[in-house]
C-alpha cells in the first residue's frame, strides 16, 4: 500500500523530536479555460474554509498551466491529525471535495497527501 493510502495514525504533534505540523496537499486539475475562475473560487471559499478551522496554520494555492489543462496544489499546514479531521472527515486521507468542483476539476482525485513537517 502506498505511504499516501496508509492510516497517519501514529503520526502526531511531537515538538521534542522537531515534528512541528502535518502538511496536506491536494491536487486537482482543470480545463486551462476555467483556470482563472476555479482559483478565484479556491481564493475566496476553501482558502477562507481551511483558514477559519480550528488547528489550521495556513493555506496556500498553487497553480500551474501545462499545455491546455491547469494543475492546482492546495498545501495546508495543520497542528494535529484532529484538526485535519476537523476539516475532512474522519477519514484524513480522502480529499475534501466542495459542491462547485464537479463542475471544473478533470476527476476527483480521492486521497490528499500529508506529510510531517520538521524545521531545521
Amino acid at each position: 500500500m502506498a505511504r499516501d493510502e496508509q492510516s497517519l495514525d501514529k503520526v502526531t504533534h511531537e515538538p521534542e523530536k522537531g515534528f512541528t505540523m502535518i502538511t496536506r496537499i491536494w491536487h486537482g486539475a482543470t480545463p486551462v479555460a476555467k483556470g482563472d475562475e476555479y482559483l478565484n473560487l479556491m481564493r475566496t471559499i476553501a482558502i477562507p474554509d481551511y483558514r477559519t478551522t480550528p488547528g489550521n496554520k495556513g493555506a496556500y494555492a498553487l497553480r500551474r498551466i501545462e499545455g491546455d489543462t491547469a494543475h492546482f496544489l492546495m498545501v495546508t499546514f495543520w497542528e494535529s491529525e484532529a484538526a485535519i479531521r476537523a476539516f475532512a472527515g474522519t477519514n484524513i486521507k480522502k480529499a475534501k471535495y466542495y459542491d462547485f468542483d464537479e463542475d471544473f476539476l478533470l476527476e476527483l482525485e480521492p486521497f490528499s497527501t500529508h506529510y510531517e513537517m520538521y524545521e531545521q
